[in-house]
């Protein structure tokens, strides 16, 4: 069995489903990949199911009823994930906008160099990103200083959905006790790993925007993110100081 998972959570992806999956397995490592989809009315699942015939065993599907957060999907990947004892374990979103081949540079990071967390930055050397309008850009980048300076983490891309974590990471935190459901998931599971000591390591990649399929992030999303920070670090604090 591959010591190593790759969650892809979904909701209408048909259009990049099928090629990011060949683009995963086409790599020199044993990947494993499970697709959770949230009943997208576009047939994305039964998309995953052909692939299926071609990968039987490295290809795993997860279908729930209905759309209910990116946040929640990962959690429910990670528990299938420590379920079958992987011991390293991905988010990689299936727009194309993570490139596949940099997930061997992640798996290193926690394989060979002793990291406990590999975090795919957009801004670790720079603003590597493709294709955003520089208003979502900048957004972008000063909610990541934002929840820097509201956190203490020393993490340059906080907000950033292409992660490795080792399984001792998800088997400490406690995953059921995570609050965000949006694109603020990414910065809690961050923040945990962080006040846990775990040793984080950001690998420089470049963040292209997806050219197919629609984007999931909105306001509401995005509001999560920053304005539940606070309330965030204001229970770390408490939990501290009891």
């Amino acid at each position: 069995m591959a010591s190593a998972l790759v969650i892809i959570p979904t909701y209408n992806e048909i259009d990049n489903i099928a090629a990011i999956l060949e683009a995963v397995f086409a790599l020199r490592d044993d990947f494993h990949v499970l697709v959770v989809d949230d009943n997208s009315p576009d047939g994305t699942a039964q998309e995953v199911q052909k692939s299926q015939k071609k990968y039987p065993e490295r290809l795993f599907l997860e279908q729930r009823k209905g759309k209910m957060g990116l946040g929640t999907a990962y959690i429910h990947g990670f528990h299938w994930a420590l379920q079958r004892d992987y011991n390293y374990v991905f988010e990689m979103d299936a727009d194309f906008s993570h490139n596949p081949t940099d997930l061997p540079r992640l798996y290193k990071a926690c394989t060979e160099e002793g990291y406990d967390v590999a975090i795919g930055s957009r801004y670790i050397t720079g603003v590597n990103v493709v294709n955003w309008p520089m208003s979502r850009v900048l957004m972008s980048w000063l909610a990541s200083k934002y929840v820097r300076f509201i956190t203490g983490m020393k993490i340059a891309d906080t907000t950033a959905g292409f992660v490795c974590y080792k399984k001792e990471v998800l088997e400490t935190i406690n995953l059921d006790k995570i609050k965000f459901v949006g694109y603020g998931f990414q910065i809690e599971m961050k923040f945990k790993a962080h006040i846990h000591k775990f040793k984080i390591k950001e690998v420089p990649i470049i963040f292209t925007d997806r050219t197919k399929g629609t984007s999931k992030m909105s306001g509401g999303i995005f509001s999560e993110a920053v304005f539940g920070v606070i309330k965030m670090k204001l229970r770390s604090l408490k939990k501290k100081n009891k």
